[in-house]
Order: C-alpha cells, then sequence, then structure tokens
C-alpha cells in the first residue's frame, strides 16, 4: 500500500475501535444527552489518549503520521490487545517500533517499610511513579482516608487530590495545592515521556476536571521537595503541617512524605489528638504493590 492509503487504513481503524468502545468500559463518567455515535467520540479518545482533538482528527483523517509514544498511548486508550497494537504500528509505518513490555510491579523497599512503622504521631505516605500511593502509616489514614478501601490501581495521589470529595475539600487552598501537585506530575512526565500509564492518568483527568486540563495545558513544572499545607480536617479543624519529601537513593523513584507540625503549636495538639483516635493497623492493610 501507498503512504496515503496507509495513512487512509490507519484512520479507518482508529475510528472503528473507538466505536467498539463505550465510555463505561474506558472509565469515563455516563452522560443523559443522546450520543450521536457509536462508541467514543474524538474528543473523549483524545483526552484518553492526552493529545489534543485537532491532533486526534488530523490521525483520523490521514493527514498527520503519528509518532511512537502517540501510538503508545492510543494503544492504551483504545485499549487494544496485543495483536490489534502490532497491526496499528504496521500501520503507521512504525513495526520496528514494538510497544513497550509491560513493567514491573512497584514494590515498597523494606527500609520504607520500617520508616512507616517508627512514625507512630506524624502522617507519612511512599509516593512512586506518577504519585501512586504505595504505602501509608496509620496517622495517614486520620488525616486523609482509608487508603485501604480503594482498589489499588486506583491509589494515587493525584487521582484522589482531584476526584476524592474528602481529600479534596481537607484543603483549605485546593487551587493552590492542586496546581502545584500538576507541576510535580508535568515535571515527572517530562523525565519518562513514553509511560503509558501516566498519559493515560492524564487523560482520565483531563476528561474530568477542567481545572487540571487546564493547568496541565499551562506546562508548569516543579521539583520542590517541600512546603506547607494547611488543611481543615472535619475532626479537628484548622491544621498548618509541613511536607518534606525525600528521594529514595536506589533509583526506584520511591519518595517518603512526611507531615509535621511545630512542637507546641495547636497544629501540633490537633494532630496529636487525631492521630491518637486511629487504632494500629496490619501492615498488610498499609501498603499494596501496583501494576507498574
Amino acid at each position: 500500500m501507498t503512504a496515503d492509503s496507509d495513512s487512509r487504513a490507519l484512520g479507518a481503524f482508529l475510528k472503528a475501535r473507538r466505536a467498539q468502545l463505550t465510555p463505561k468500559e474506558c472509565g469515563l463518567p455516563e452522560t443523559d444527552s443522546a450520543r450521536k455515535v457509536a462508541g467514543l467520540r474524538r474528543e473523549e479518545v483524545a483526552q484518553l489518549a492526552a493529545i489534543s482533538v485537532d491532533y486526534y482528527t488530523r490521525l483520523e483523517q490521514g493527514r498527520v503520521r503519528a509518532s511512537v509514544p502517540v501510538l503508545t498511548t492510543l494503544a492504551r486508550a483504545l485499549r487494544l490487545d496485543d495483536d490489534q497494537q502490532h497491526y496499528l504500528y504496521e500501520l503507521a509505518g512504525r513495526s520496528d517500533a514494538h510497544p513497550r513490555r509491560r513493567r514491573p510491579a512497584q514494590r515498597l523497599r523494606p527500609a520504607m517499610r520500617r520508616l512507616l512503622d517508627q512514625l507512630t504521631e506524624t502522617p507519612a505516605l511512599v509516593l512512586g511513579k506518577r504519585l501512586d500511593i504505595l504505602a501509608w502509616n496509620p496517622a495517614a489514614i486520620a488525616l486523609y482516608t482509608d487508603f485501604a478501601a480503594i482498589p489499588a490501581n486506583r491509589r494515587n495521589y493525584m487521582r484522589l487530590l482531584f476526584t476524592n470529595p474528602v481529600v479534596r475539600q481537607l484543603h483549605q487552598d485546593w487551587a493552590h495545592d492542586a496546581r502545584e501537585a500538576v507541576a510535580a506530575l508535568r515535571m515527572e512526565a517530562g523525565a519518562d515521556p513514553d509511560d503509558d500509564d501516566l498519559a493515560h492518568l492524564v487523560g482520565e483527568l483531563s476528561l474530568q476536571d477542567a481545572d487540571f486540563r487546564t493547568w496541565w495545558a499551562e506546562h508548569r513544572v516543579s521539583s520542590a521537595s517541600y512546603g506547607t499545607k494547611h488543611y481543615r480536617h472535619h475532626l479537628v479543624g484548622d491544621l498548618t503541617l509541613d511536607c518534606d519529601t525525600w528521594t529514595s537513593p536506589d533509583g526506584s523513584g520511591q519518595r517518603l512524605m512526611i507531615l509535621t507540625a511545630e512542637p507546641g503549636s495547636p497544629s501540633h495538639d490537633a494532630l496529636r489528638i487525631l492521630t491518637s483516635w486511629t487504632m494500629q493497623q496490619p501492615s498488610s492493610d498499609r501498603t499494596g504493590d501496583l501494576p507498574r
């Protein structure tokens, strides 16, 4: 086939595949409005793949050649199996660029677990790639939410910040904190632009939240490892906590996030009261491996 016919075939394949999927299958919110097309709309595929609607439209129309990273995110967004992915790459003229192998599970480092177990009055989390929450201590449950009740593949700090009402309402200045978190995630995206799981997370949040779409498009980046958080907890009231993050030196990308209060301050007293109400839980309830 010629390059033009290949482009047309790729567009036809993309269009046919999105027609086979429902919003529910892709984790998208249902709407009451009538759908004019079968399956997913172009804008929904574009947002799931974290690309612009215009770019995706031109792909379907055969007016642009897809890059390997875009093919990777499209394969993820359209739920393609191995054969379909191979076909997609061939149609795009990228048959020599095979999809990346499945990444090993993010497993909590034993040293991180020991640190969490020793922090009894200080909320602490272990964050992995894409700000996935790998582990937590009882004090973090008291401050945030019961992480064990959230499926492991949904246990992500960014996702909770934007979609969990309890976590969202905890932040006195949610817009500031969320925007800074987006900048941190954008920094991580720059370090690993081919991470299709990160692209899926970005697409999902872009579809669900207008603020995320706006802030992600700003391309702000931040590597800040410390700052101050202002919370309003439904049990103990206002809390002003210092947030410090330490990165593991082993290259795993795991980070220990600890929240502390100035000794003798009202926030320190409130934090002690809050954590004293939380019963110690078995370690099995405070950690979980993630797919990648």
